[in-house]
């Protein structure tokens, strides 16, 4: 009997250390990445599998379909096994999420980044790393302005396109090309001001960043329900020197797109166009393009702004890398190693340029690494000038796609002449105040 109690005593002994181990045993490290942007969803997928071939390292990429991003992460991150890395898109997605953001500042992502500004901090830390960044300016062709130039009987003392430094050198050298445009071989110097539907976005959008990114910063505010437009005129003057000194007639804008304005410039009809870096594609491929890729270049997007001598170009991102508080402390150490690895190895740099087709931030690249584009390089020149500042991207705080799309409708209406530009400012500031309040 002595010996039986013995062996019922080893055996549930055994059976329970054997559970024990079961449910402790540590399963392989992995990290959970809620991508934001789907077209590139199979890239990072093949860029997850080459890491955990060399690291070991699993990472498990869910990408989110178009406009759900922010509602998925509510839900994915409220699981037991919840994203390690996931996105903001900016200081007002950062207010929203600052609970579930660690502090990045002591990361190598942090520190290699060419132009911290970028980041979104607070006073007591870094929280939010931008992983792709993007610019846009007044993009212009220096074949046709070293033409200009070259004109003995120019009116404007400007021997350079490296002395506009303001809005009232950009206006007085677009008024005298314009009297030159014949011997110039142009039919205007802006491309078409686009206000097709759904084409409007450079101004309802990225125009309009600069007077209310200058109103923020005055204020000290990243975001507002109420927008006093303190720099309309500003905007007016800049955006009444788009249409007016276009090739297409202000009546005539409702019909034009994009890719008409980067058809125009394409074929060299046109000296000037507002867009992006994302534009060289779209000029290059254009059928019978002549713009030369030594000759594409960029101006600031000038106001007549104080001191605007310093400015730089509209540079950001709505993509902030963020690594969540509430993981465990190795799942976010290898978070932060998995993202450094990619922007710092052979292999994950070779998919930032040339798969993912990303203008990194990080100073981790080489100038044979960096991208191609001559629009892209640019950006990149411009964030590591110390002699300019960039515009940030302000537009994630505006309220609704709403807004700007009335935004949009009544700057057609001014150009075409149907309201006035007070209309236009009373409209913004009244409609930014409705869209906040139904936000």
């Amino acid at each position: 009997m002595k010996y039986l109690k013995i062996i019922v005593i080893l055996f549930f002994t055994a059976i329970f250390t054997n559970g024990c181990n079961y449910t402790t045993s540590k399963e392989p490290l992995s990290i959970y990445y809620l991508n934001f942007k789907p077209e590139v969803a199979n890239v990072w997928r093949t860029l997850a599998q080459d890491y955990e071939k060399e690291t070991g390292i699993k990472v498990n990429v869910l990408t989110v379909a178009n406009g759900n991003y922010e509602q998925r992460l509510k839900e994915e991150i409220a699981k037991r096994e919840a994203p390690t890395l996931f996105h903001i898109n900016g200081p007002i997605g950062y207010s929203k999420w600052k609970n579930y953001c660690l502090d990045l500042k002591d990361t190598n992502l942090y520190q290699w980044l060419l132009d911290k500004e970028l980041a979104i901090k607070t006073e007591d830390g870094v929280y939010g790393i931008p992983y792709v960044v993007e610019g846009y300016g007044i993009i212009y062709n220096d074949a046709i302005m070293k033409k200009y130039f070259s004109l003995s009987k120019k009116a404007v003392s400007i021997s350079d396109i490296k002395e506009i430094n303001s809005f009232d050198k950009l206006k007085e050298l677009v008024e005298d090309m314009t009297i030159h445009k014949e011997e110039l071989g142009i039919k205007g110097v802006f491309a078409s001001t686009s206000f097709s539907s759904g084409e409007d976005w450079r101004w309802q959008t990225h125009l309009a960043n600069l007077p209310i990114y200058f109103e923020f910063t005055d204020k000290n505010i990243s975001d507002s329900d109420i927008l006093d437009f303190t720099y309309a005129n500003n905007f007016k003057n800049i955006f009444d020197l788009y249409t007016h000194y276009s090739c297409t007639k202000p009546k005539e804008l409702a019909k034009k797109t994009v890719m008409d304005s980067m058809k125009e410039f394409a074929l060299e009809e046109v000296a000037m166009v507002q867009n992006g870096n994302w534009a060289w594609t779209q000029i290059s491929e254009v059928a019978g393009c002549k713009v030369l890729e030594e000759n594409v270049h960029y101006l600031p997007i000038y106001m007549d702004m104080p001191e605007e001598e310093n400015q730089g170009l509209c540079i950001g991102t709505a993509n902030y890398l963020c690594v969540n508080s509430m993981s465990k402390e190795e799942e976010q150490k290898a978070a932060i190693n998995f993202m450094e690895w990619v922007y710092s190895s052979d292999i994950g740099k070779d998919y930032v340029t040339n798969k993912l087709n990303f203008i990194s931030p990080f100073n981790t690249f080489s100038e044979e690494e960096r991208p191609k584009n001559p629009l892209a390089q640019e950006v990149i020149n411009d964030m590591s000038n110390k002699n300019t500042y960039s515009i940030e991207w302000i537009f994630p705080a505006f309220p609704s796609q709403k807004f700007k799309d009335n935004f949009g409708n009544t700057l057609l209406q001014y150009a075409k002449e149907e309201c006035t530009w007070e209309e236009v400012v009373e409209f913004v500031k009244t409609e930014w105040a409705s869209q906040k309040a139904a936000e």
